[in-house]
């Protein structure tokens, strides 16, 4: 299983979500590709991932499933590497989700759709507490990091040490949204189908 995880105020329908799952369709394995749109409430995203992970793959051993996360989804799949055991790459996480969020209380519209939404201040307080529960990282190598060092949002050089000894691959400039993405995107596809390390 394959699940992709956007980021805050993004959607199913952003560029990367879209360039990876018309490769995962190519290759035939468009059934274990999976999407969601995730609610604006962080435990209720966590839980949607959870469920996703854990339902749908209730056969499958954790180690076979792998998360992708942009941006708070790259929080999110943390989040969830360390509750399943499950592998996660992570482009552009966000590292301290509750101080970077927290400037975005309020309105909001999503990117595409252009959807309303409130992020409520009881949601950085979400925030805070799923931070708590991954004070570090469990067996380095179930990870791979892509930030960007052009990133206008947050500051790559914290993902970096926040993922120090796991797989990283350190873009030199592009932004946010790493809009290069297809450029680094073989890296992605071989950490996601390469299969399980040898941890148990």
């Amino acid at each position: 299983m394959i699940l992709y995880l956007h980021g805050f105020r993004s959607s199913p329908d952003s560029f990367k979500a879209r360039l990876l799952g018309a490769q995962f369709m190519r290759r035939g394995l468009a059934h274990r590709w999976h999407c969601p749109q995730l609610p604006a409430s962080p435990a209720e995203a966590m839980r949607l991932a959870l469920d996703l992970a854990t339902g749908q793959a209730a056969a499958i051993p954790a180690r076979d499933v792998v998360v992708i996360g942009s941006s708070l989804g790259g929080f999110y799949a943390t989040w969830l590497a360390e509750q399943t055991g499950c592998r996660a790459i992570l482009l552009n996480p966000v590292v301290h989700a509750a101080r970077d969020l927290a400037t975005q209380v309020g309105l909001h519209r999503t990117f595409h759709g252009d959807q309303p939404f409130e992020f409520l201040p009881t949601h950085v307080t979400e925030l805070a507490r799923a931070e708590a529960d991954i004070p570090i990282l469990s067996r380095p190598e179930r990870y791979f990091l892509l930030a960007a060092t052009g990133d206008e949002v947050l500051d790559w050089r914290e993902m970096q040490l926040r993922y120090a000894g796991c797989g990283q691959r350190i873009i030199d400039g592009s932004d946010h949204g790493i809009s290069d993405f297809e450029r680094y995107m073989p890296e992605v596809l071989e950490f996601a189908l390469r299969g399980p390390t040898s941890y148990s």
